[in-house]
C-alpha cells in the first residue's frame, strides 16, 4: 500500500487559497490585495495548482480571468474545505479544558424567542464556551456542514446522530383582533371563511388543528405560505390571515394584544423538539455543558407551567 498516495493528491493550501480568492474576485489583483500578495505571486500559485492538475482552471483574457466550467466546479468544493478547515482549527485553536467552540444549528424563530434570551444562564455557568450559530430548518449532515448540534424540530430520526428529547408544544389559531372582529370569527368554522396562513415546513399543521376539531380540510392548504414562524406571525399580526402557531413562540404578540386566540382550542402537536448531535461529539466538553444545560432549562421550563412541555 502506497501510503504517500493520497498525499500526492492535496495542493499546496496556499496554492488553493489564491485560487479560491481570485475565483471569488474573479481578478488576481483583487485576490493579492485580499491575500497580502502580489498580483505575479498569485498568478503563480494558480499557474502551478494548473499544474499540478493537469486542468486548466481559468480563460485568461486581457487582463480579466473567468473560470472554466472545471474551475467552477473545483472553486465550489475548495471554498467548502477551506471552510471546513477554518472552522476545525478555530475548534482547536479555543477548546480548552472544559470549554471550547460549539458550532450550534437553530431553528430561526425557537432561536430568536426561546434560546436566546435564556442563554445568559449558560454563559454565566459555562464562560469559557463560544457558541456560533447558523440556522437551519431541515436537516442536514453533519459530515458536510462543519456543525457541533441542531436543535431539530420533528419525529426521533437522524441517522448518525444522537436525539435528545427537549419539549413538545401546543398549537393555537391566532389573528390580528382587526381580523377578528371584521371577519366575524366567532367559532372554528368561521377560520374557513379567512385566508389560513401556511409555515412552509408545517404543511400540516393547519390540517392536524381542523381535524382535531372535526372541520373539513380541504382549504387545509390554501393560503400566503411563509418559510419561518416569525413571518407567519407577522403577516398574521397585519391581518393578512388567521395562523395556527405554537403558543409559547407568540407569547409576546398575545400578551401585548396584537394577536388574539378566539377561542381556547389548543392541540397538541405530533411532534417535538430535539438536541442532536453526532453520536461521536457526544463527549466533547462544549458538546456537553451545552446538552446537560439545555435539557435542564427545558426541565424547568415544563415544571413551570408553561406552554413548551415534555415531549408527547
Amino acid at each position: 500500500m502506497n501510503l504517500m498516495g493520497p498525499r500526492r493528491l492535496v495542493p499546496s493550501l496556499s496554492g488553493l487559497q489564491a485560487f479560491e480568492a481570485a475565483a471569488r474576485h474573479g481578478s488576481f489583483t483583487r485576490a493579492a490585495e485580499e491575500l497580502d500578495l502580489t498580483q505575479g505571486a498569485v498568478s503563480r500559485q494558480v499557474a502551478l495548482l494548473e499544474a499540478s492538475l493537469g486542468v486548466r482552471l481559468f480563460e485568461r483574457v486581457r487582463q480579466r480571468v473567468s473560470l472554466t466550467p472545471a474551475g467552477a466546479g473545483y472553486a465550489a468544493e475548495v471554498r467548502e474545505a477551506l471552510s471546513r478547515l477554518a472552522a476545525a482549527t478555530l475548534s482547536a485553536m479555543t477548546a480548552r479544558g472544559a470549554g471550547g467552540v460549539l458550532a450550534l444549528a437553530i431553528l430561526p424563530t425557537f432561536g430568536t424567542r426561546w434560546l436566546i434570551p435564556r442563554l445568559p444562564r449558560f454563559f454565566a455557568r459555562h464562560p469559557d464556551v463560544t457558541i456560533n450559530f447558523a440556522t437551519r430548518i431541515v436537516p442536514f449532515d453533519f459530515a458536510l456542514e462543519g456543525l457541533d448540534a441542531a436543535i431539530h424540530f420533528g419525529d426521533r430520526h437522524w441517522p448518525g446522530a444522537d436525539l435528545h428529547p427537549l419539549m413538545g408544544e401546543t398549537i393555537v389559531p391566532v389573528a390580528s383582533p382587526e381580523l377578528v372582529r371584521a371577519a366575524g370569527i366567532a367559532v372554528p368554522a368561521d377560520l374557513l371563511r379567512v385566508p389560513l396562513l401556511q409555515q412552509a415546513t408545517r404543511p400540516r399543521a393547519w390540517r392536524e388543528w381542523l381535524e382535531a376539531v372535526d372541520l373539513p380540510t380541504d382549504r387545509a392548504v390554501m393560503g400566503p405560505s411563509f418559510e419561518q414562524f416569525a413571518m407567519v406571525a407577522q403577516a398574521a399580526v397585519a391581518g393578512l390571515g388567521a395562523a395556527v402557531v405554537p403558543r409559547f413562540l407568540i407569547e409576546d404578540e398575545l400578551a401585548s394584544g396584537r394577536l388574539v386566540a378566539p377561542f381556547d382550542l389548543a392541540i397538541a402537536s405530533r411532534q417535538s423538539y430535539w438536541l442532536v448531535h453526532p453520536s461521536g461529539k457526544r463527549d466533547r466538553p462544549a458538546v456537553a455543558a451545552f446538552r446537560d444545560w439545555l435539557l435542564d432549562e427545558c426541565g424547568r421550563a415544563a415544571g413551570a407551567g408553561r406552554d413548551a412541555q415534555p415531549p408527547p
